[in-house]
């Protein structure tokens, strides 16, 4: 009686699946942000509104501003243009998230990296480091131009003190003001949705709580998101009753970190 046969059962060996680094998320979002044609448009617009403008602002200004008749600083100028570039980081901040959520990619993006919060630090950082070196380019490019005419006229300022803090300063209010776009991008998703409503804060309710009365209104005007920032990226403010730099730019920082946290809550508990 022949014994049956029990075949051999090789045990197979399964190598681990890689889970996705911040790295690998990174070098992902920069492949897609870079690959729209968008993103450097809205570099571009950057550079060209927040430096172009200043140095329009300053050639147009210097006589003026070395008449002594002027009720303005020539440090109100020489970074003017950021207060226009602005709008150029809330679109960015919006494009890099929503866009994804407008052509429904985002399911590809989470399938790809299953943690969410690597996906959305990743966005993050990015946005953060484009605005930060764009920004501060921007910046810089506006001072060398302006600072030529302004020098002509006998008014110039150095690269030095409030004028250099000035200079990385717009790069750190440009950042924020991206970040505080790529969270609502989280939370509305929805790119029109989204850019109107940071500009709306930033732009619009920013000035209005200026006309609510009372020590309440002064206060509520200078915690606005666009206002906090402001004192960061000029050496003289235009409305010299904002919170000072450093103050400014903490509750600013502050603010975006609130709604990073609001977005990150929601992301984690919605369907892609």
């Amino acid at each position: 009686m022949s014994t049956a046969s029990v075949p051999d059962i090789h045990s197979t060996r399964l190598d681990p699946v890689a889970v996705p680094r911040l790295v690998d998320a990174l070098r992902a979002e920069w492949i897609k942000l870079s690959s729209l044609r968008s993103t450097w448009w809205t570099l571009g617009a950057t550079v060209g509104l927040g430096a172009g403008l200043t140095v329009l602002l300053c050639a147009v200004n210097a006589d003026w501003l070395a008449s002594g008749e002027a009720d303005e600083s020539p440090g109100s100028f020489i970074t003017w243009g950021m207060m226009i570039a602005q709008i150029c980081a809330v679109v960015l901040g919006a494009l890099c998230v929503t866009s994804e959520y407008g052509t429904r990619t985002i399911a590809s993006t989470i399938a790809a990296v299953p943690s969410r919060g690597t996906v959305m630090l990743a966005k993050s950082v990015l946005v953060a480091t484009l605005m930060v070196v764009v920004g501060t380019a921007t910046a810089l490019l506006g001072y060398l131009g302006g600072n030529y005419f302004l020098t002509r006229a006998g008014v110039g300022m150095p690269l030095e003190g409030d004028v250099l803090r000035s200079m990385y300063g717009s790069g750190l209010f440009l950042m924020c003001i991206a970040l505080l776009s790529v969270a609502v991008g989280f939370i509305a998703r929805h790119t029109a949705g989204t850019i109107t409503l940071v500009l709306a804060v930033i732009l619009i309710l920013g000035n209005m709580v200026m006309m609510v009365p009372g020590a309440f209104g002064d206060w509520l005007a200078k915690l606005m998101p666009g206002n906090a920032g402001q004192a960061i990226s000029s050496p003289v403010p235009f409305n010299p009753e904002l919170l000072s730099a450093w103050t400014g730019l903490a509750v600013l920082i502050a603010e975006v970190t609130v709604m990073l946290g609001v977005a990150w809550a929601l992301v984690r508990r919605r369907d892609v």
